[in-house]
């Protein structure tokens, strides 16, 4: 078979055998190459034939972090269009308006100025009274640690692990807490609960509107960031350390910090991992959910903002530094007693610093504290200086919490006004908590939280004669319908009723008895 294939001019008697091999071998190799050539092209042909035919992987459901399981229902009281006119009103953002008007329509501020008409209003004359935006403070634990202050009640501080990130301090606010309705009545219209500081880590916080609810929901401000609480220098290196277990120092508290980070950091690369994965037709598994560290990766995220407590500049250098170190913002610093030994610093980073007017020595790192401490701190270019309570008597008057420093501070050669240090209650605290697009100061398309005063709020004498929260009244000095009393406080005042009504009635028993004539036998 082969010969006969041959050209004819190969089939010959040449005497040069080995010539001729070569070339049939030449030949015959040339052919299986083809071949081969030819059965690899038709195989893979073929299966890329069959593969067409074959259908897609089908993707499982989209594993995705539902990040607002405990939803707000929050709703607005019904409001009235009101026009207040002759107020002395502080906007908030620095200014000032003697003889002021301002306008308050479907519960939103729509002109604050003067001379204002309106249709269909009611106008009210507050000459000789003073007008503010809702008093904001960010440092609460109301509802956490309620009235009365018993152990049952005692839900702030989760002091069972360094990192307790996955705890959320919603779950333990008990909207009957009496100190709700007397923070209402010094001027409160949104606050931030924390947990406590006892941990690395103590939890997320949960900003409320201050109205009266039977739920935490009802309280809850829509669409607010969630916190999450940090706590540096003593007290966890002191609650951990006693235990003999990381932090024990200042260096383990920092070490903690780290650690948790960079589990965060791998968890949030792996979700993204997820998600990019899915994205791309695949069917990935869905890393595995852990509480804590869906919190870590929301700050990461930019979602959830950072809360730390802690007094000392040196330590408050770290932090930010920590944030750089792991790309967050270090977000408000509570407390910062040796705030106006960084106040640049802090300015620069963007952070806000919420402090005391005076609180100070009941701790080592207390110590070191000035009473301008909230002056110098907002001495600075884009700085951002709050007055917090972190008290459930103070937080009643968290207006002259403000007033101390003001004082103390023009004493020693500021000359800041009531038009500067209204802004360390209202607008700058609602910066910290990122709703200062919605609240904080008075101006036209924000919500209508108002307070109308007495006098001004600076004088030990001020009293907060009405309260608005999205335009509704939720509070009135003068008419017991805006007192709202929890159903707690209702439940003692029937308790007290019964018992001085069982006491007359013991007592007029006993009169009875004593005046009775003795029966004859």
């Amino acid at each position: 078979m082969l010969k006969t294939s041959l050209p004819r001019n190969l089939v010959t008697s040449d005497s040069n055998n080995k010539s001729i091999q070569k070339t049939i071998s030449q030949l015959i190799s040339q052919f299986m190459s083809k071949k081969a050539t030819f059965t690899l092209l038709t195989t893979t042909m073929l299966s890329l034939g069959l593969t067409a035919c074959l259908p897609n992987e089908k993707q499982d459901a989209k594993v995705v972090i539902n990040k607002n399981p405990y939803p707000s229902t929050y709703q607005a009281l019904p409001a009235e269009s009101t026009l207040f006119t002759n107020a002395t009103i502080l906007t908030g953002t620095g200014e000032r308006i003697n003889n002021g008007d301002i306008l308050l329509v479907n519960g939103k501020v729509t002109q604050v100025g003067t001379d204002l008409s309106a249709e269909q209003a009611t106008v009210i004359d507050m000459k000789g009274k003073w007008i503010t935006p809702g008093i904001i403070d960010v440092h609460s634990h109301l509802g956490v640690y309620p009235n009365p202050e018993v152990e049952s009640h005692s839900d702030g501080n989760e002091m069972t692990s360094p990192n307790t990130s996955e705890v959320w301090a919603e779950h333990s606010v008990w909207p009957q807490d009496p100190a709700f309705q007397a923070a209402r009545a010094g001027g409160i219209t949104s606050l931030q609960i924390l947990p406590g500081s006892a941990n690395l880590f103590g939890g997320r916080g949960v900003t409320l509107r201050n109205v009266p609810s039977e739920t935490m929901q009802g309280m809850k401000f829509s669409g607010a960031p969630y916190g999450l609480k940090m706590a540096c220098g003593e007290n966890p290196k002191r609650v951990y350390g006693r235990r003999k277990i990381l932090p024990s120092t200042r260096m383990g508290n920092v070490a903690g910090y780290r650690s948790a980070w960079l589990a965060a950091t791998e968890y949030k690369r792996d979700w993204d991992k997820y998600d990019s994965d899915y994205s791309a037709g695949k069917n990935p598994d869905a890393p595995k959910r852990d509480l804590a560290l869906d919190t870590l990766m929301g700050v990461l995220e930019g979602e959830i903002l950072i809360h730390n407590h802690c007094y000392k500049a040196e330590e408050m250098a770290v932090m930010i530094d920590l944030g750089n170190e792991f790309n967050y913002h270090s977000g408000t610093f509570h407390h910062a007693i040796e705030g106006y030994k960084i106040a640049d610093l802090l300015a620069a980073n963007g952070n806000c610093a919420a402090m005391w007017p005076d609180w100070w020595g009941f701790k080592m790192e207390a110590f070191d504290m000035v009473e301008e401490n909230v002056a110098i701190v907002d001495a600075v270019k884009n700085s951002c200086a709050v007055v917090h309570s972190d008290s459930a008597t103070t937080i009643q008057r968290l207006n002259q919490e403000a007033a101390k420093v003001m004082h103390r501070a023009n004493e020693n050669g500021f000359a800041l006004k009531e038009e500067d240090a209204i802004k360390w209650i209202t607008a700058n605290a609602a910066k910290s908590l990122g709703i200062n697009d919605e609240v904080g100061s008075l101006e036209a398309g924000k919500n209508a939280d108002v307070v109308v005063w007495n006098m001004n709020p600076f004088s030990v004498y001020a009293q907060a004669e009405q309260v608005f929260i999205d335009g509704a009244k939720v509070y009135d000095r003068f008419d017991e319908k805006y007192q709202a009393l929890s159903d707690f406080l209702l439940g003692q005042q029937l308790d007290n009723h019964v018992s001085k009504a069982v006491t007359q009635l013991e007592n007029n028993s006993t009169t009875n008895a004593a005046t009775k004539p003795a029966n004859k036998k």
